[in-house]
């Protein structure tokens, strides 16, 4: 098992390298509208402070966006009326943009003009270092060969298709923190059990400001905390879901924050056209996730969390399972009842559960804390948790 171990963690040694001598020749100026307004952000914050949630164009007064559309080959680059992923507030009064201010952030601690290589090398980085605590986490056969398995493939994703958004790099570390919280929420026994959901309810806060679809990945977690305290309806279950809504409200404080300043309400967001038109189901978008390489992922994940409940021996996993159930069913209806299709929109909940799934694996299997093989010595947690 070590020598297998060493050998997978040499694998994926040597594709994050691959991924960082690709990122390495990344160009900032691609072609891609999103691009620019995130850089944009990062820029306003560079210039302004936390002032930078103000993205008016009346503060457009050094030309950045201008000569970066202009860089692109934007042809209206200087009609401020024509500003890609800008839009007009409901008054009229200013032109916004209209992506949530994470992504520009997290940009924005790099210094400007190279900040997309090292943003994209952090996040493949912690993504590696958490594919290789799955592998050495793993105390038997099965669950080593899942773990590389996944590992290799999220590795992977990091380049494809996670360059296809800006958005996607800090998104993908969200969904693999929250699923390695979940499975030790739901596997290990932690008197800290609030503390860990509040944990959980940040990051999934936190994860709208980098895409604001983001926010269904919290669905499934909401149903389950919900429905446990309206099954049992104790002081547990009510104290769970309150840690959990409370710590997201926290998390999407930035957006909030952005919706103000822009909107003029926190709960009034800057997007229109067909990001907020009503869900309906569209023949075209339905084919069009049937025909793309993310429908074996799907198949893949649904596939998963119906065999981990079907043949768990720990009741937490059972559980688990059945959270990961209902993110999986409500994220995936809502983006099939999307009008728009992209090839990444169902990667980050497809991505969430699988980390999930794995993490589950890994921490149940063999002689760790926690595990089905000490269920003589006490009260599972999963136990304690059949009141949530």
């Amino acid at each position: 098992m070590r020598a297998a171990k060493v050998l997978v963690s040499i694998l994926f040694l040597a594709m994050l390298a691959s991924n960082i001598r690709l990122i390495s020749h990344w160009s900032e100026s691609r072609g891609v509208y999103d691009d620019i307004c995130y850089l944009r952000q990062a820029h306003l914050f560079q210039r302004f402070g936390w002032q930078g949630l103000d993205t008016s164009l009346a503060r457009e007064t050094d030309g950045y966006l201008a000569s970066k559309l202009r860089s692109i080959g934007y042809p209206d680059w200087s009609d401020r009326t024509r500003a890609p992923c800008h839009t007009l507030t409901t008054d009229g009064s200013k032109s916004v943009m209209t992506p949530p201010p994470g992504t520009g952030f997290v940009l924005a601690l790099f210094p400007e003009g190279f900040q997309v290589v090292p943003l994209y090398v952090l996040a493949n980085s912690i993504i590696a270092a958490l594919a290789l605590y799955g592998v050495w986490r793993a105390r038997e056969r099965g669950a080593l060969t899942l773990a590389a398995l996944f590992g290799a493939l999220s590795i992977y994703f990091m380049i494809n298709p996670t360059k296809a958004s800006y958005s996607m790099a800090p998104t993908m570390v969200v969904c693999a923190l929250t699923g390695l919280l979940t499975a030790r929420l739901f596997v290990e026994e932690d008197r800290r059990r609030l503390l860990m959901i509040a944990a959980i309810g940040i990051l999934l806060g936190l994860s709208a400001s980098f895409r604001i679809a983001n926010v269904v990945l919290s669905a499934g977690y909401f149903l389950f905390f919900g429905l446990s305290f309206l099954i049992w309806r104790s002081r547990e279950t009510f104290a769970a879901g309150l840690a959990l809504g409370l710590a997201f409200l926290v998390g999407l404080l930035p957006v909030f924050a952005a919706n103000l300043v822009n909107s003029g309400h926190p709960l009034v967001s800057a997007y229109g056209g067909q990001d907020t038109a009503p869900p309906r189901l569209d023949p075209e978008v339905l084919l069009a996730y049937l025909r793309d390489t993310q429908f074996p992922l799907i198949v893949i994940a649904c596939a998963s969390t119906v065999l981990l409940w079907r043949f768990a021996g720990h009741p937490g996993v059972r559980k688990l399972a059945l959270l990961v159930a209902g993110n999986l069913v409500l994220n995936l209806a809502f983006f099939a009842t999307h009008p728009v299709f992209t090839p990444y929109y169902v990667i980050p909940i497809l991505m969430q559960s699988l980390w999930t799934l794995l993490f589950a694996v890994v921490l149940t299997r063999g002689p760790v804390r926690g595990s089905i093989a000490h269920e003589a010595d006490g009260p599972r947690p999963a136990e304690m948790l059949s009141r949530l």
